[in-house]
């Protein structure tokens, strides 16, 4: 009997140790299962179906060309054509505005951030996700395009303003407008030019890094860092500041009335002004006239110079019929170096592509990238549009010698006020 049990106690134990290894195996063989997880291939990315059979973009005679080639490859990969419509840059946006609602309009249009006040209120554009590509755009680029925080272009290049000064005349660069008083005053005194310095008159936009170098401003941003049409600063502390150094200027002789974009160009180009404000529009011509020329980052006074900054980029209209398809042709056909070079050498601005922007060796390019560090977006909400007539005359009776720049400034800024308002 004893021998019994202890035979069917020893068959227990050893049916335990083989299940206890059965289990241990199973255990380490679901253990394993991952390993055979990571193996698997990866899922294939979403191929885009298109629904149309073309896709029309809207576009000038320098970017045009461009585009047509760029359309040969994405139609031999998607089969659909794309059609480029060139017509003059004014032209495009206003004609996206009748064109776009009846149906007859682009699917995709290339202009200036600062259309999209306009054209976003008025729901003419479509919402852009770059995605990864984010990081391959100069940011302050991308943040002209956006507009109550969404992405509405995919930017190519940017434009600011930047300080040309005749090297034979001034061989180093001032960085204060005090400095640049000075300067104008010795040369003047020793009759080596006309003017040391030289502004347009009635140009606000030209006369806007003058009024951020002393602390001036248009609009204040609210907290998500869109301008606010609320909070106009014509008539801030350092706008008046900026007016009043102006008015100083024209008082003691360093800067005349009457003065246009021509006059001021011929006048540096002739060796009659030393230093101006212009900006990368105006390099033909500069480098046909033989000046020897230097271009540095605008000069400060009691704050840090801020041009504004343009940025020319791509759209795509809320009326296309594939506007998908359409962001497709933007995100793999245009965001890349061979497009963005190509669009840079049409019409050499600073690329708003890193790719491109960081190995540009073109010493006027990286110049004027180099000025335009702290610039910032040209306001594109439609109040803007309120602003620049009365700006402007306000910056002209202080050139004319009619009003206080005080008095100027803060009759103007009532006035974009009320425009505002109405």
């Amino acid at each position: 009997m004893k021998r019994t049990i202890y035979l069917a106690i020893s068959f227990l134990m050893v049916a335990a140790m083989m299940l206890t290894a059965c289990s241990s195996s199973a255990a380490q063989t679901t253990a394993e299962a991952p390993a055979e997880e990571e193996t698997a291939p990866a899922e294939e990315a979403e191929v885009i179906e298109p629904t149309v059979s073309e896709l029309t973009v809207w576009a000038d005679e320098t970017r045009a060309p461009i585009i047509e080639e760029i359309g040969k490859a994405f139609t031999e990969k998607y089969g659909v054509e794309i059609i480029v419509q060139e017509m003059g840059s004014g032209d495009i946006r206003d004609q996206l505005k009748i064109a776009g609602p009846a149906g007859e309009g682009p699917d995709i249009i290339v202009g200036a951030h600062d259309w999209l006040g306009e054209l976003v209120t008025n729901g003419l554009l479509a919402e852009i996700d770059l995605g990864e590509k984010t990081s391959d755009f100069f940011a302050p680029a991308v943040d002209a395009f956006t507009y109550d925080g969404k992405l509405y272009g995919v930017p190519y290049a940017t434009e600011n303003l930047a300080f040309f000064r005749n090297v034979d005349l001034v061989p180093d660069a001032p960085t204060t407008w005090d400095e640049v008083v000075a300067i104008a005053t010795q040369l003047e005194d020793a009759g080596s030019v006309e003017y040391g310095y030289a502004l347009q008159e009635n140009d606000p936009y030209h006369f806007f890094p003058i009024m951020t170098a002393f602390g001036g401003y248009v609009f204040g941003r609210d907290e998500i860092g869109s301008y606010d049409p609320t909070d106009v600063g014509i008539d801030s502390e350092g706008s008046i500041a900026a007016a009043t150094w102006l008015d100083t200027m024209v008082k003691e002789g360093h800067l005349a009335a009457g003065v246009d974009y021509g006059t001021m160009h011929s006048m540096f180009k002739n060796g009659q002004v030393a230093m101006i404000i212009t900006g990368p529009w105006a390099l033909s011509e500069i480098r046909e006239s033989g000046v020897n020329y230097a271009i540095s980052p605008i000069p400060n006074a009691t704050a840090t110079a801020t041009p504004f900054l343009g940025v020319q980029g791509f759209m795509i209209s809320s009326f296309s019929k594939d506007p998908l398809l359409a962001q497709t042709f933007l995100l793999e056909f245009i965001a890349t170096e061979d497009t963005m070079q190509a669009m840079y050498d049409a019409n050499p601005r600073p690329s708003a592509y890193l790719p491109i922007r960081d190995v540009t060796e073109d010493p006027d390019m990286v110049a004027f990238g180099e000025a335009g560090v702290n610039a910032v977006p040209m306001p594109a909400i439609p109040a803007m549009s309120a602003v620049w007539t009365a700006w402007g005359d306000a910056e002209a009776i202080i050139f004319q010698q009619q009003q206080s720049p005080e008095e100027a400034f803060r009759n103007a800024a009532e006035q974009i006020r009320t425009a505002i308002n109405q």
